[in-house]
């Protein structure tokens, strides 16, 4: 038994050990954790994945974060924000093909309007479906009475990736003022779990700077702060940010497309019952990176249900696939790329996070 099997059957993990895992490997190593990461899950909570049917609602955002292709200070995109009946028939047709759930996403803006009017959504997408439609909300950092009349209107599982859990790396990536604060970040994290929701959160990998040590706490970040769900995914750079003039010192796409494999690996080790998504973005870097992902111990995946009018003006990084491609057309493919990993697709259910479920017994 070498060291990598070694490690692979230990029942907790060092910064270490993880360090290892994450470090490059012989194939047959690589191969090796990917499938223990499989078994895991299969054996933990089954190899069922889920669908939540993505609706881009807005690209307006406040912030003016230096790798996103929405910042406030992008000039060149064109902004928008789907109209009440638009966001309705989205979730009509994730309720009708069964989806079980949506997640609506969109820049972060904080406003009398812009609560008031999730909160309308919220009820109305519980209305049309009989309340049988599962609600995900990523919608940034958010006092704790938004998040509050959010929670009562629907919402029940909420996203905030932490994007890097190292203070300076963050400070490094984001302007320097309150409203890019690392400490308002984690503070806003808290504030989803304090307010009851299923919690979730991830981080950007082979950004800039970033290490394999910074990952390996990234991940231990992640378990300390004992989530319930985590989408993460390899950083792709886009032209029209500040971050873009970095391109030449970041490591080859295929890299960070294994090293993103290897952590989605590593987390569904270190947390067995999470809910793990296989991001849009992996399948960015590569044709089957989301089955990839899946086989690599992910649980669900995000159909994107946004209109195709609106899909380029949602660019958050460069090559993100299936922009033309509506959602009628999208689920015939991804039923059949996930049933190709061996998985099974669970139609008209939650999915909820196991996890979830023993972090409120507890």
């Amino acid at each position: 038994m070498n060291k990598y099997e070694t490690i692979l059957n230990k029942k907790d993990l060092t910064r270490d050990d993880i360090i290892t895992l994450l470090s490059p490997s012989t194939k047959d190593d690589h191969e090796l954790l990917l499938e223990k990461a499989g078994a895991v899950r299969n054996e933990t909570i089954g190899n069922n994945v889920y669908f939540r049917g993505l609706i881009e609602y807005s690209n307006i955002c406040a912030k003016n974060c230096y790798y996103c292709g929405i910042r406030r200070g992008n000039d060149k995109q064109g902004r928008y924000t789907m109209t009440d009946q638009e966001v309705l028939a989205c979730a009509k047709f994730a309720y009708d093909e069964g989806y079980g759930s949506i997640v609506i996403q969109a820049g972060e803006v904080s406003s009398v309007e812009f609560t008031d009017k999730i909160e309308y959504l919220l009820k109305e997408i519980k209305k049309l479906s009989d309340g049988k439609l599962g609600i995900t909300l990523s919608l940034g950092e958010q006092t704790s009475d938004i998040l509050e009349r959010w929670f009562k209107a629907g919402g029940h599982r909420y996203l905030i990736r932490i994007e890097t859990s190292n203070r300076d790396l963050y400070t490094k990536y984001h302007p320097a003022d309150k409203m890019h604060s690392f400490d308002e970040r984690v503070k806003a994290l808290n504030l989803v779990k304090e307010n009851g929701y299923q919690t979730g959160t991830g981080v950007m990998i082979g950004l800039p700077g970033q290490n394999i040590g910074h990952l390996a706490d990234d991940l231990i970040f992640i378990k300390n702060f004992d989530v319930d769900m985590v989408g993460m995914g390899p950083y792709i750079e886009s032209e029209d940010t500040p971050m873009y003039e970095d391109r030449d010192i970041l490591i080859p796409k295929l890299d960070r497309f294994e090293l993103s494999l290897r952590m989605v690996a590593i987390l569904r080790l270190i947390m067995p019952d999470i809910n793990i998504a296989a991001t849009t973005a992996m399948q960015t870097l590569d044709p089957v990176g989301r089955e990839k992902a899946i086989k690599a111990g992910a649980n669900v995946i995000m159909p994107n249900l946004t209109p195709v009018k609106y899909r380029e003006s949602y660019l958050l990084y460069e090559g993100k696939p299936c922009l033309d491609e509506e959602a009628e057309k999208c689920k015939g493919c991804i039923m059949a790329r996930i049933k190709s990993t061996g998985a099974v697709v669970a139609l008209n259910e939650w999915g909820d996070s196991k996890h979830f479920a023993k972090r409120i017994k507890g």
